[in-house]
């Protein structure tokens, strides 16, 4: 058996667990505000992941029209922000 760093066994445990998706949600909402701005943030209601795909909520009409012309760009910032490729499609509701 060898032997893994205490960061190694956690990033194992969130690959193989069911709260992945609650997990990089988390950090995706703690980043937020500098991945898309202040106003962008403060006009979202929800952000939730379900795979690869990233949900984005807001009741404000005019956004959500800007938020689909930006998925592309969404989903870059996003993965570099996470380190990884962990968007691969921008839901917005």
């Amino acid at each position: 058996m060898g032997q893994y760093s205490m960061a190694e066994a956690l990033q194992q445990f969130l690959n193989e667990s069911r709260i992945k998706g609650d997990v990089q949600a988390f950090q995706i909402k703690e980043a937020w505000e500098s991945i898309m701005g202040k106003t962008i943030a403060r006009y979202t209601d929800t952000i939730k992941i379900f795979g690869d795909r990233l949900i984005i909520s807001t009741s404000v009409g005019p956004l959500k029209n800007e938020l689909h012309f930006q998925k592309e760009s969404i989903i870059k910032r996003v993965n570099e922000a996470m380190g990884a490729e962990v968007v691969k499609e921008v839901i917005i509701q």
